[in-house]
């Protein structure tokens, strides 16, 4: 029998990783004090989580860039992630990071309509493209964007020119046999509604699953599973292994402008 908590615990398997939180959080605080131009705490719905900061580029904006924080809908918020904006605000995108009600206070379900409510306002505020990614459970929020039962108006999700899954969990069934959904508290029915890869896509937006080459065998599988069934739905899909990186290193270089996976964010490759 397989150990499913194994498979999905990162950190049991990261040097250090009991340590990286408290990083993350001093380095998007520094990052954030050097802004000129950041707007905070944009409610996007009436809950004490459903808020949003913008990131802005220091001439005029190219689009909007919305960026999903992981931590399997349990933990975290976007105070933590906002260097990651760096890489896109360089080359002038404007990068929204919304928080989202962490279960068990909400299902996975509600929080993907959470989601689905932030990038409307986001969308509201800064034209042109928008370009989706999400990390881990951000993956999955961002994906569930673009399937057949999204909750995005036409007017936002035709506006939609990529979606970049990072680490993405696109299959949710496998966590039910999991500890943590003692406090997902998900169904079968509700993990296969939440599943991207066993909907259709709602179109032909470009998907990318990135992962890892040295994470856990099951977010490796689940990238590729991604990639694989929505190119059957002739959704351009694109699966990349970064070698050598592991859950939490893979989401580094969107700090950088000329890294590959800031290019693929934003389009430009």
């Amino acid at each position: 029998m397989r150990d499913w908590d194994d498979a999905y615990a990162n950190s049991a398997h990261i040097p250090g990783a009991d340590k990286m939180p408290a990083l993350w959080a001093e380095r998007a605080a520094t990052y954030r004090a050097g802004l000129t131009e950041f707007r905070s705490d944009i409610a996007y719905g009436a809950g004490e989580r459903q808020k949003l900061d913008l990131v802005l580029p220091d001439g005029d904006s190219k689009g909007l860039v919305v960026f999903v924080h992981g931590g399997y809908w349990l933990r975290f918020d976007k105070s933590t992630w906002t260097d990651l904006a760096e890489g896109a605000r360089h080359h002038g995108w404007t990068v929204a990071l919304p928080s989202y009600t962490l279960a068990p206070a909400a299902r996975i379900s509600d929080i993907t309509a959470e989601i689905a409510a932030a990038i409307a306002k986001a969308a509201s505020l800064v034209a042109g493209p928008i370009r989706l990614a999400g990390h881990s459970a951000g993956g999955h929020l961002v994906t569930r964007m673009l399937c057949d039962d999204s909750r995005l108006e036409s007017a936002v999700y035709n506006r939609i020119a990529g979606t970049l899954s990072i680490s993405g969990l696109h299959d949710l069934r496998p966590l039910l046999k999991t500890k943590m959904n003692e406090t997902l508290r998900m169904t079968m029915e509700e993990a296969t509604l939440e599943s991207a890869a066993l909907h259709l896509p709602r179109g032909h937006s470009p998907v990318t699953a990135w992962v890892g080459g040295s994470e856990r065998p099951e977010f490796i599988r689940q990238s590729d599973l991604m990639a694989n069934v929505w190119t059957g739905f002739d959704v351009p899909t694109h699966l990349v292994i970064d070698p050598g990186l592991n859950h939490f290193t893979v989401i580094d270089g969107l700090k950088d402008p000329s890294s590959p996976i800031t290019a693929r964010l934003i389009g430009l490759d």
